[in-house]
């Protein structure tokens, strides 16, 4: 028996094997929770399968938190745990619940109402990507999606370069897979030639990317297709 939490569960991304990146204490975790807070119903199941082939899904109940979920439904979603002392996971559609993600609002009302949140340990992308970049761990900003039209975009994209360059601090950021090459080709449009840039595509996966070079460099070098991968850049001076 698992003790009574709100429970935050990694999951992979891609075909990547469970095994790979997740401890075995996950699926521990895991095999003891029947009630879920959820992205997506569809992934959530299939990575509970990818964990366990005998897991008992059609004994669960899911909630959905997705885009088109009411958030004034969320409180009541940690009833089970409120109540009866039930433990509840958290699973986002990829990576880590509550970062860039609507489970931060589930762990804020866990958090008022005084309950028990435990974070699991799983790949962090944002923390991968730093050490893989080559651009300095020492101070670093995750400043999550940027705006999506291109004249603020680029704005916002100057301001964080400024701050790069006059305090050294990288700045991390992300976009929807599907807009990846247009926040690429923003970065060329918008940087200075000398603005170090790293992309961190589909970490942990098969397929994984990680490269970092200048700006000017960039220019001249294509960029593999991103178009459903999920991906990090990274700037620096």
């Amino acid at each position: 028996m698992i003790q009574s939490a709100l429970y935050l569960i990694p999951v992979t991304l891609g075909e990547t094997p469970v095994e790979q990146v997740l401890p075995p204490y996950n699926r521990e975790v895991i095999m003891g929770i029947r009630h879920f807070i959820v992205e997506d119903i569809r992934s959530a199941r299939r990575f509970l399968r990818k964990t366990d082939r005998e897991f008992p899904i059609d004994d669960c109940t899911f909630y959905e938190m997705g885009k088109h979920a009411d958030e004034k439904l969320f409180s009541q979603y940690l009833q089970p745990l409120r109540k009866e002392g039930k433990p509840i996971g958290v699973i986002s559609e990829a990576g880590c619940p509550a970062v860039a993600d609507p489970g931060a609002d589930i762990v804020a009302i866990a958090q008022r109402d005084g309950l028990r949140v435990v974070p699991l340990v799983g790949p962090n992308s944002m923390i991968m990507a730093v050490m893989s970049s080559g651009l300095g761990g020492q101070s670093f900003a995750f400043n999550g999606y940027l705006p999506v039209e291109p004249a603020d975009r680029a704005k916002r994209l100057k301001a964080l370069e400024t701050r790069a360059w006059t305090e050294g601090q990288t700045q991390l950021f992300i976009e929807t897979p599907y807009r990846n090459q247009k926040m690429f080709q923003s970065l060329l449009a918008s940087l200075r030639p000398q603005t170090r840039l790293c992309v961190a595509a589909g970490i942990t996966t098969a397929d994984e990317y990680i490269r970092t070079l200048r700006i000017s460099e960039w220019k001249g070098t294509k960029l593999p297709d991103l178009s459903k991968v999920p991906a990090i850049f990274l700037i620096n001076k």
